[in-house]
Parts: structure tokens; sequence; C-alpha cells
């Protein structure tokens, strides 16, 4: 996700701790503000659980064992449980630029902030609830923020280079979790990755980093997936092939023209199904067709995708076939002067240019933005009681791609497009008990469903291995767990997901 940036506070003289040893180098390091340890108690399913959080930072090193990082998070682990049996369960955000503080107050934790069902949520004050839909009571949750954001900080000797790119954020998440299963004991714990959106990126590669070192995962959980960027962008002009991006966002843009009353059909998983089976049929066929598609069949597809998408004909004929994704979300409410979300299009928002091409922001942002940061910092502060002088940082894509610097999308030795599939596919392989869950929203336009599905279906694995993967469908967007009801949904089946997984425990 990408959000407005949150500008952090001059560090105070009082947090700096004075030079290393005369002859080195002398960074200045932050002084370390010690985690806090609070008890509560949450109540599931009319079973009381009492549980521990732990908010504070792991401290990652180089080689020298020079200090290079502070990573926030916060942990929840239930009282008495026993480390050898208990799960433990990692969860984090993508961007990449994002915290997890969007996971951390929306989906599984102990609490949530309560926001308003595909609407704008408003102003303060913020309402959090316990969290009734919580995964404590099967897993021990750990919610990591990337190296540089929320609370966390690059320090000492370690330098943007060394964190924000593919392989290096998978390293550096790879010695969080190795720290933190040493520091609290949890070896022989059964273990579990949640990424949402690029998240799902890094627990791809993540899974294989982790497993070349020994370290073993029961199950991962992918949230609104981004594994092979070669199919997931249709953002430029389609000149010259490149189809595959338009075939696989148009059930997502079929799903949203049906939510906003701009096409009928008898349920949503019945257009879904037509609309699959039309795009890897005969759309496909046209658009490979190219220039030479017969005057008849492109008449044929053009009053076809009228019908799934509600966009007026000669809007689609303008376009070639090709609607991209963002200028969708204009088009389909244009004469009201309003546009959906990217992220969930469930979500609306009035624009200033009603004639222009696509999107200024995202409504999704725009109704949620307000609610989450400042929920997450009073329940950080307040709550958990951790309280560093240094403000929280939600977002660093201001940090990240500042001064000529950006994310490094190079991943092992390719260097033209990022694509994750294959480490996941050699990690189910390599372990044949893994399991996989891949969830996914009908109205997510970050990350479309369909598109996931393909690569899904693409990774080559044993007919006895493809069974290892559990699909999720829900009636949201790219943040599954913003519609109530998806979230009751994605719940229980995690409930009997987890439970499967962790039978022969």
């Amino acid at each position: 996700m990408r959000f407005k940036s949150l500008h952090v506070l001059p560090i105070t003289l009082a947090a700096l701790v004075i030079a290393l040893p005369a002859g080195a180098a002398k960074p200045r390091i932050p002084v370390l503000t010690p985690d806090a340890v609070t008890h509560h108690s949450l109540v599931l399913a009319g079973r009381t659980l009492a549980y521990t959080a732990r908010a504070g930072t792991i401290t990652l090193r180089n080689g020298d064992d020079q200090p290079t990082a502070r990573v926030f998070y916060t942990a929840y682990t239930l009282d008495g449980g026993n480390p050898s049996r208990r799960a433990v369960t990692f969860l984090y955000n993508g961007g990449p630029g994002s915290s997890t503080i969007w996971l951390r107050m929306g989906s599984f934790g102990p609490v949530r902030v309560q926001t308003a069902d595909g609407q704008v949520t408003g102003p303060p004050p913020y309402r959090l609830l316990d969290n009734q839909y919580s995964l404590l009571d099967r897993t021990d949750l750990v919610f990591i923020d990337m190296p540089g954001s929320g609370f966390g900080r690059i320090i000492g000797a370690g330098k943007p280079s060394d964190f924000w790119g593919v392989d290096k954020d998978v390293e550096a998440f790879g010695q969080f979790i190795t720290r933190y299963i040493t520091q609290f004991n949890r070896w022989n714990s059964p273990r579990f990755l949640f990424g949402e959106s690029y998240g799902t990126t890094r627990s791809s590669a993540l899974a294989k980093y982790l497993q070349d070192q020994g370290i073993g995962l029961n199950g991962i959980v992918l949230l609104s997936s981004f594994l092979n960027s070669n199919i997931d962008y249709n953002d430029g002009a389609p000149i010259g092939g490149g189809d595959w991006a338009y075939i696989l966002y148009l059930p997502t843009e079929a799903a949203t023209a049906w939510y906003h009353h701009a096409i009928s059909a008898p349920s949503l998983p019945a257009l879904i199904s037509e609309v699959e089976n039309f795009a890897l049929t005969e759309y496909l066929d046209a658009l490979a067709q190219g220039a030479s598609l017969p005057p008849d069949r492109f008449n044929d597809i053009v009053a076809k995708l009228h019908r799934y998408t509600g966009l007026s004909e000669q809007y689609i004929r303008n376009s070639n076939l090709r609607i991209q994704y963002d200028r969708f979300e204009n088009e389909l409410l244009r004469e009201s002067g309003r546009t959906v979300g990217r992220l969930d299009s469930r979500f609306e928002t009035y624009v200033l240019d009603r004639p222009e091409v696509s999107p200024d922001w995202d409504a999704t942002d725009a109704a949620i933005d307000s609610a989450f940061v400042s929920s997450g910092n009073y329940y950080l502060r307040q709550v958990l009681d951790y309280k560093p002088p240094v403000l929280y940082r939600a977002e660093i894509y201001d940090l990240i791609y500042a001064d000529g610097q950006s994310w490094d999308f190079k991943h092992g030795n390719d260097v033209q497009i990022l694509n994750v599939a294959p480490d996941l596919a050699a990690t189910m392989t390599y372990n044949p008990r893994l399991k996989v869950f891949s969830a996914n929203g009908y109205f997510d336009f970050a990350t479309p469903f369909f598109a996931t599905v393909y690569v899904l279906n693409h990774l080559y694995l044993a007919p006895a291995l493809r069974q290892n993967i559990t699909y999720g469908f829900y009636e949201s967007g790219h943040m599954v767990y913003l519609h109530p009801a998806a979230l009751a949904r994605f719940h229980d089946d995690l409930e009997r997901w987890y439970a499967r997984v962790l039978a022969n425990v």
C-alpha cells in the first residue's frame, strides 16, 4: 500500500549515544528504548485468553557484528503456551515501504480499529475493539515493521542500501526472525509467514531464504499476492503486445461493475466464473490476433466487454479492447463525478478534474488512513505503553525515493522482472509438507485475484503438491479485513486451515 508521508521529529540529544571507540567510524546510535511488556485478556468463542503483548525492537547486525538497524515489532503470546508446540506467525505489510500498522490494527491481532464498511470513516475519535476475529487462539502473532519504518530506524553502520531492495529486505527479515526465535526460545515452534501485498513477494523469497538457513516453515498465508511483475501491470500503452494484464484484470473490473450496479448478474460467483472463462478463451484469442482480428469478431468482443464492464461500447472501441485498470476506475462512475478505489473498489471518492484519465488519489486511502494511523499511534503509546522519542513512520516512500534513491527490484540474477514464483515453487517442492493459503479480494485492483490464480497454476508443482495450496476468495478488496463479513469468513477459513496444518503437531 502507499500512503501520505509521516515525517520524523529530530532526535533529541538525550536520545543519542556517544561514539564508538577511538579509531572507529563514529556513527551516532540512538539510545535503546526498552521493550514495553503488558498483560491483557481477550474472550474468543466464550474462552478467556490471557496474553502478553511486547512492543519493542530487535537489533540487526552486519558481518562484523556492528548494529545496522533496529526493527520495531509487536508480539502477542498466549500465557502458559508450550513453546515447543505453540505456533508463531510473523506478519507484515508490503509497499515496499509500508509499516505493518494496517495488519496490526485491522486483521487478526487482539484488537482492531472500527472503520466504516466501504465508506469514509471520518475524523477522530476512533474506537478500538477487542477483536473477535483474532487468531490468537491458534497462534502467537508477531507483527514486524520493515527496516526504517514504524518506530524502527537504520542505525550505526547501517545504510539504506543495506535494506531497501528485494534481496536485502529478505536478508533483514530473515535475520529478524532468526534473532526472534533465538531470543524467545521458539526454535522448535511451528512457524508461519503471513504477508500482505508486497509482503507476499517477501514471503515467497523469504521462505526459501529461511529454508536455505535450515529454518523450515509449516505454512504461508499470502494475502493479495504480487508474485510476478511480468503479468501484474498494464500501466503503459499496449504497443507491441503484452496483453496478459488486460485478461487478468477483467474479472476484477466485472466484479467492480457488479458492485456499483453498472451491470447485472444472478450472483457474483456466477459472473466471475463466466468472465474468467471468456477472458482465457475468446478475449485471449482476440487480443493475440492484434490488427488481424476480423471486424465481426472485434464487434462481438466489444459487445461482451460492454456487458461485463458496464463501459460504453464507444469507449471500449476507442481503447482498442484494452482498458487499463486505472482508467476503468475513473470511467465507471465518471458521469457522477466519482472514481472507485484501487486497493478496494467498493470505496468511492469525488474527483476534482472530471475529464482526467486516472485518479489523483486512492479512494481507499482517503477512507481509512486517518483511522489506522491515529488509532495505531494511540494503541502503541497509550495501551501498550511504548513511548520512544521518535514518531511512528506509517510509510517511508518519501525516504526510499528521495535524493535519487529507489528500491532495488533486482532479485538474484534477474534484473529484468521481479518474479518470486520460482522461489515459492522450489520451497514447496523441497518441503512437501509446507502448506499455502492464498487469500484474495474480488475488488482488488492493486493485485488482481485472477493474476494470482494464474501464477499459482503455473508453478509446475507435482500433482500431489498442488493440493498444498488452499484458496480463499472474498467480497472485499486488497485489505480483505476492511469488510467485516469478509473478515469473519477469512478468519473462519484460517481457523480451519491452521487446525489442519497443525493437526499432527
